[in-house]
């Protein structure tokens, strides 16, 4: 039998030092600062009593509710003791700056951005709540993270490790108001914390009798308990129904306890004084006073809360509270409200361990070698997991046997997974089998197969179970059988049904796609989903309960794939096989099956550590160029992330986005410039280009002249001025590119912002711009109006714009009043067109389904991404691993039937962001390895290109009758007539989707219809009685949304038909009745 033994419960705290600990024991944030432009900064404090070398340290950055890290910056040098270090956004103003020790230019927080600390892979401190986007900011007044400075306040000498908990600034901040930068530079609140006087710092309420209470001196002196007295107030009394008046000595950094005599020894062990009346249940409130005056309350004088006070594990009935480490006093109001989770951490009950020390606030550690329970009881794994959420067995030091089914050892995560023999498993399926043992850095090797028995105390850590503190790992067999492998199939039925299998060897049979892969050179995972990609809710569903019922699904239909180390920027990157690189990439939309690994639980999700090497196959290869799209002319849009090319001139480098070195901007323009010599448009319609002008310094002067001088001789392109400055105030514009062989301008540009229309608040929204081309070898014209709407991402709280949870992001509203008023300003014709054909393209930041979309189809404009590729599979964006369009092409009615096609160039999103044109996070051999000067990664959205045959008058897409034949098939009494019909457009290519309409005509006259599969072919029949020799199939008409029926183009090659109609003739009649 495989069986974990437990140790004791509560170990014996011995050595009790009765000198001051210093205060912190990691480095934290000790001040944030969220200012007007670019003034944010984070101080870092070291009050460890060492100096402290930075490397492994990393501030991340999670943007707008991600459960991902949007930006990481590495620290580097060391930081001093009782200093601090500060990072900087390196436009910020001298007063900030000249406390710096490192600047960035990118990636800065704003107030609604939750900012980690991390030391070796591990959060130790949060600003904010990871996953959660609060609207604008954390907290209310001077005391939030917008447009505010804030100080840890003083006492506070450890970080907040849990990026999961809600986040009040107030509970450990200061508030300052916006742009007090005069504490930056130097922490003065974590000193080496002195308590007043006595509190209490441990609260016991167990199972039985098992009640105590421990009280904690870090006065920095001894103190004689002779005037101190602890009183029970039952049942919401306002009089103390019992007192029990302490004696004898406590002396600085120990503890004194109190408990009832019929506790268990483990409690008993630790008394010094114990009481066989009186105690306390979970809804009493404890008082401990000092001379008649109250210093410390657990609980509400007067008020009964029922049977406890708190909730889960942080309340006073059935469980164990432990006063948080930076806490040095009591609360002296007995009459204010109660919520243990304010000051204390809880625990399951009947955890006694912590019971006879306490650490924080200069406490005393506890022995590192306690003795064990010299009678320890026998239980198995699955009763360490037990069948929640959490191990019922924290903190038990225990003794494990198993088998290893995944060997992560060193520097990959630290530890193995061991599970159970299947002879030894339970029969309840929510209870897991297998768990981490984690070792560190170094520990006894082992390797699969091998049977092991493990001493160590079960922890939760960032809530996944595992063996922590290993004191011996003992192989006892090696090359044993594996545990039977468990198949998990996506979709999961609920988020607790992860839960069964951590730690367990887990087989994914499903051929799974990848869905994700931002985080694959960063961290070296990609998240995988079943039956395809995942879609953004409110692409293919209306945004409130509908959207909100497709991101419930796609939650349980996503599982991480790891790669089984914890080290941030691995090198090599081992996915997919041999190792990620320029020419070997994994694009979402790619699958997997058979993945086998073991199963945990880290950084807020499940995931799966290979213990084989998954093969990836590439269904979603790349493509060298745009698909066909018709027609005689396109048009490109082209989002081309945050294009700056410094002050032009080779200089000037970083700038306020983009590129950070010339170096790099070299590497972003040659990527750029491949991906529009492919797109081979006659007009690019731009997003994120540098708004600084059109002099031949600017950004779109020098992404023109790279252009061309990458073109054959004979071609050329140019972009349009539309005679101003800039367009707008924001650092990005759009703008034009035209192929000037064959596309021309029309009069001048058009810009459309507040002064317009105020609904188009130009403030949020970049300014639209509206140009009249004409096709040169036609003269046909016709005006695009680019645009950049408002992102999602930032708040537009200050307009009364919130993220309302329907699923379409901050600044629904902004967006949709701009919509409005761009559709009713096109019908104005604002450019003097005289052409009533109009082309709307860009980045407008909503989703097929999402108001502003909804508002522009209204207004006469039909989204042609859903007209041609369908809105339920089209993507230009995948963001939280969901992927949707914010890319669009709308074609007004005028214009739509001259639109021969559409086509999204997935180069960009499907792709890891690590072959970007960034050297961050990449090693020296990676910066060459993961770059090409290819049109892949070129930017984060896939450019969209439209196909036009302009023409005046009717539309341009003409279909026809291509061949029209007969049959019969003859039944007893009856024969059956049919006609096989045949449509093609004026290009030559089969028409699917058209609906052919006509009659029967013979010895009954009957309506009858088909619609065109991919060949362009469909069928229609009627019954006919032999009374009737022939019948005649009549075409009236072809119906296709977009196109128009030219009869007189009809044709059919046999000869049997003229096109129109096709004659069918009974077969020779069988006897009747049958014989």
């Amino acid at each position: 039998m495989i069986r974990v033994v437990i140790g004791a419960l509560a170990a014996l705290w011995v050595g009790l030092s009765t000198q001051q600990a210093h205060a912190s024991t990691e480095l934290f944030i000790s001040e944030y600062i969220e200012g007007s432009s670019n003034n944010k900064a984070v101080e870092i404090f070291n009050g460890t009593g060492a100096d402290v070398d930075l490397a492994g340290y990393e501030l991340r950055f999670y943007f707008n509710g991600s459960t991902s890290p949007g930006f990481q910056l590495g620290l580097t040098g060391t930081v001093a003791d009782g200093d601090v270090f500060v990072v900087a956004h390196s436009s910020a103003v001298a007063a900030i700056l000249d406390q710096a020790d490192v600047v960035s230019g990118s990636g800065f927080f704003n107030g609604d951005d939750a900012v980690a600390l991390v030391n070796s892979g591990s959060i130790i401190d949060v600003i904010g709540q990871i996953g959660v986007d609060p609207g604008s900011q954390w907290g209310s007044g001077d005391a939030s993270t917008q447009d505010n400075t804030l100080r840890r306040a003083e006492g506070f000498c450890e970080g907040d490790p849990d990026g999961s908990d809600a986040f009040d600034p107030a509970a450990e901040w200061d508030g300052f108001a916006q742009d007090s930068f005069d504490g930056l530079g130097a922490h003065e609140g974590c000193a080496a914390a002195l308590a007043e006087d006595l509190f209490f710092s441990e609260y016991i309420e167990g199972s039985s009798n098992n009640k105590a209470l421990e009280i904690f001196n870090g006065t920095g002196a001894d103190v004689a308990l002779g005037l101190y007295q602890v009183q029970f107030y039952f049942n919401g009394s306002a009089s103390a129904g019992f007192t029990l008046s302490l004696s004898g000595t406590v002396a600085d950094g120990d503890v004194f306890v109190l408990a009832h005599s019929s506790a268990v020894a483990a409690i008993l062990d630790q008394a010094d004084v114990t009481s066989g009346a009186s105690f306390f249940n979970g809804d009493d409130a404890i008082v401990l006073l000092n001379d008649g005056v109250i210093i410390d309350v657990i609980g509400q004088i007067g008020v009964d809360p029922g049977s406890q006070w708190g909730s889960g594990d942080a309340s006073t009935q059935d469980n164990t509270l432990r006063r948080q480490g930076a806490l040095c006093a009591g609360d002296a109001d007995g009459s204010d409200a109660f919520d243990p989770a304010g000051e204390w951490d809880g625990f399951a009950q009947d955890s006694f361990d912590g019971l006879g020390a306490h650490e924080g606030c200069g406490g005393g550690a506890p022995d590192p070698d306690p003795d064990p329970d010299p009678d320890p009881d026998a239980v198995f794994v699955h009763q360490v997991q037990g069948t929640g959420t959490a191990s019922p067995m924290v903190g038990a030091q225990v003794i494990i046997e198993g088998i290893v089914v995944g060997d992560f050892q060193g520097d990959l995560l630290g530890g193995f997974f061991l599970q159970e023999e299947d002879a030894d498993a339970d029969a309840d399926p929510l209870s897991s089998e297998g768990i981490f043992v984690y070792q560190g850095a170094t520990g006894t090797e082992v390797a699969e197969g091998d049977l092991v028995r493990v001493s160590g105390t079960v922890a939760e850590y960032f809530d996944n179970t595992q063996l922590s503190s290993v004191s011996s790992v003992e192989i006892i067999a090696t090359a044993q059988p594996l545990p039977a492998v468990s198949d998990m199939l996506l979709p999961m039925l609920s988020a607790d049904e992860f839960e069964r299998y951590e730690g367990m060897l887990v087989r994914l049979p499903q051929v799974l796609t990848v869905t994700e892969n931002y985080t694959l050179g960063r961290y070296g995972e990609v998240w995988l989903s079943a039956g395809g990609r995942l879609m953004q809710p409110t692409a293919v569903a209306l945004p409130g309960d509908d959207a909100l019922a497709v991101q419930a699904e796609n939650d349980l239909n996503r599982l991480l794939i790891d790669d089984g180390r914890t080290a941030q920027n691995p090198d090599p990157i081992i996915f997919p096989a041999p190792g990620l690189s320029a020419d070997n990439t994994l694009r979402s939309g790619d699958s997997v099956a058979g993945v086998v690994g073991a199963l945990n639980f880290s950084f807020g999700s499940y995931r799966v550590q290979p213990t084989t090497a998954p093969s990836f196959v590439a269904s979603n290869p790349r493509t060298p160029a745009p698909g066909a799209v018709g027609g005689s002319f396109k048009v490109a849009s082209f989002n081309v992330l945050n294009y700056f090319n410094g002050d032009g001139q080779g200089g000037g480098f970083p700038t306020a986005r983009g590129a950070d070195t010339a170096a790099e901007f070299v590497r972003q323009r040659d990527k750029i410039i491949s991906a529009l010599v492919a797109l081979d448009a006659d007009v690019i319609g731009l997003m994120e280009i540098e708004n600084d002008g059109y002099s031949s310094l600017s950004a779109i002067a020098d992404l023109t002249a790279g252009l061309n001088a990458a073109l054959p001789a004979g071609e050329s392109y140019d972009f349009v001025d539309p005679g101003v400055s800039q367009i707008g105030s924001d650092a990005i514009a759009v703008g034009y590119l035209y192929r000037t062989q064959t596309a021309g301008l029309v009069g001048a540009s058009a810009i459309l912002d507040s002064s317009v229309d105020p609904r188009f608040d130009d403030t949020k929204n970049r300014p639209a711009l509206a140009q009249t081309f004409e096709e040169l070898a036609s003269g046909e014209r016709f005006t695009i109006a680019v645009n950049h709407l408002k992102s999602k991402g930032s708040s537009c709280d200050s307009l009364g714009d919130p993220d309302t949870g329907d699923g379409q992001g901050n600044c629904n509203l902004t967006r949709t009043a701009a919509a409005e008023a761009l559709a009713d300003w096109l019908g104005t014709d604002p450019t003097s067109s005289g052409d009533d054909d109009f082309l709307i393209i860009g980045d407008l930041n909503a989703y097929a389904m999402e108001d502003p979309i909804a508002a522009l189809q209204a207004g006469g404009y039909t989204d042609l991404a859903d007209a041609f590729i369908g809105a339920d599979v089209a993507y230009s964006y995948i963001f939280d691993g969901q992927a949707g369009y914010l890319d669009y092409a709308l074609a007004n009615d005028a214009l739509l039937a001259q639109v021969t096609g559409v086509h999204e160039w997935h180069i960009n999103t499907d792709e890891p962001i690590a072959l970007d044109y960034n050297v961050e996070f990449k090693s020296p051999g990676q910066i060459d390895s993961l770059y090409d000067d290819g049109p892949y990664r070129a930017s984060d959205h896939d450019p969209v290109v439209i196909g036009l045959a302009l023409q005046s008058g009717p539309p341009g897409r003409r279909i026809a009758i291509a061949d029209l034949d007969g049959y019969a098939v003859a039944s007893f009494g009856t024969w059956t007539a049919s006609s096989v019909v045949k449509v093609m457009d004026d290009a030559g290519q089969p028409v699917a989707g058209a609906e052919v309409m006509g009659s029967w005509i013979g010895g009954q006259y009957e309506d009858a219809s088909c619609v065109t599969n991919a060949s362009g072919r469909c069928t229609v029949s009627a019954p006919y009685f032999y009374r009737a020799d022939l019948a005649f199939f009549v075409v009236s008409d072809v119906v296709l949304a977009g196109a128009t029926y030219d009869a007189g183009a009809n044709s059919d090659p046999d000869g049997d038909s003229d096109g129109h109609a096709v004659e069918v003739a009974a077969p020779q009649r069988p006897t009747w009745p049958p014989r």
